[in-house]
């Protein structure tokens, strides 16, 4: 009887081994690494983050093998209307605070939004200034074509500001519903120039040239990002805005050229 002992405490000991495993739904093979977030999640963002975000969203993927990040680029009031107008979407990211606070008065954004990022304007002119525009006084000069970004998205408040801070009174020939649209008239030369920001000159690859000015500074936007109520998977959501936020969220942005928030 003593013999069989031992045996029966082993038996014992794989049966109570067994059910916490069933308990604690433990599936993952012995010595694997604890599992990262999984599921998938859109992401309504700004125009003006869309090269930097899609890269943080391959970055997150690679990292977090099944997580899925899907995308939907477009000027930020824009994507407000959509999100009040009932359209799926987990996860919220600004050009202003303005727009984001819009979605947190009616409930729509769930928890407070984190500040990630700023930007300002530059006066985008095609390749070597053709027409020698050096600050916001010659963008009122005859024959300049200029382009803007209506008054309800974030650059084109930041225009209203500049315009107030400098005395300047601009006249553009169209006002634009995102600043990728207003960037992708001088680049295809349908304007001389136009208001974009810091990072969308950059980001053209050489499709344009920047031209900065002083009262720029005057219009500095803060890019937040928020949860929404209606996510259908919160934590996911939680997880990526944290990404865009960490060291390695920030060095993807600032090499973009956006400032620290």
């Amino acid at each position: 009887m003593s013999r069989l002992r031992p045996f029966a405490a082993l038996a014992l000991a794989a049966t109570v081994a067994l059910g916490l495993a069933a308990c604690t739904g433990a599936s993952a093979p012995a010595g694997s690494d604890t599992e990262g977030p999984t599921g998938s999640i859109t992401v309504f963002a700004a125009a003006s983050l869309q090269q930097t975000f899609t890269t943080l969203g391959k970055q997150f993927e690679t990292a977090n093998p099944g997580a899925s990040i899907r995308f939907s680029f477009a000027g930020s009031s824009d994507l407000v209307t959509q999100i009040q107008n009932g359209a799926p979407a987990d996860l919220f990211a600004s050009a202003d605070q303005a727009n984001m606070a819009k979605l947190s008065s009616t409930d729509l954004a769930s928890g407070s939004p984190r500040d990630f990022a700023t930007n300002v304007l530059e006066i985008a002119v095609a390749p070597g200034n053709p027409k020698g525009i050096t600050d916001l006084t010659d963008l009122t000069a005859p024959g300049v074509q200029l382009v803007t970004c209506a008054a309800p998205v974030p650059c084109g408040a930041a225009t209203a500001k500049v315009e107030s801070a400098s005395g300047v009174d601009l006249e553009p020939v169209s006002e634009e519903q995102s600043v990728t649209d207003v960037l992708g008239k001088v680049e295809s030369g349908q304007a001389d120039a136009g208001l974009v920001y810091v990072t969308d000159v950059r980001g053209a690859g050489g499709k344009v040239d920047g031209v900065p000015f002083d009262e720029s500074g005057k219009a500095v936007n803060t890019y937040p990002i928020g949860v929404l109520r209606e996510s259908e998977d919160p934590a996911l959501a939680r997880a990526f805005s944290e990404y865009v936020r960490s060291a390695a969220g920030q060095r993807v942005l600032a090499d973009a050229g956006f400032g620290k928030p």
